[in-house]
């Protein structure tokens, strides 16, 4: 029986989570795409809490174009982090294909300054 995309995604997630957990010296870089918006948040797992988040939905972010968006997003977390004191991330990219509008984003987070 063929899995559906949200089954597949979900066992994809599953096996990149079992490895990549946050830490307080180097969190985890968390990735989701929706259909319309690109959201992108830094997180240590250890302590349970989210330490920056950015959105396309946020009045800061431009983008004609959801690939703009999501280099927008890409450079606003990468600003985020290195303002909070983070340039080390773990990058999850939660169970989606590292291609288009996700590889856009790990791409612009890096020239901002994150490393991973």
């Amino acid at each position: 029986m063929a899995l559906s995309k949200l089954q597949r995604r979900a066992r994809i997630k599953r096996r990149i989570r079992k490895i990549i957990s946050g830490t307080a010296t180097k969190p985890r870089l968390s990735v989701f795409r929706s259909n319309k918006e690109i959201y992108a948040q830094i997180v240590d797992d250890v302590n349970g809490v989210t330490l920056a988040s950015v959105s396309s939905r946020d009045k800061d972010i431009k983008g004609t174009s959801k690939l703009e968006a999501a280099a927008a997003v890409g450079k606003a977390i990468g600003e985020k982090a290195t303002k909070a004191g983070l340039e080390k991330v773990a990058f999850d990219r939660n169970g989606y294909l590292y291609h288009g509008r996700v590889k856009v984003l790990a791409e612009a987070a890096r020239e901002s300054g994150l490393k991973f």
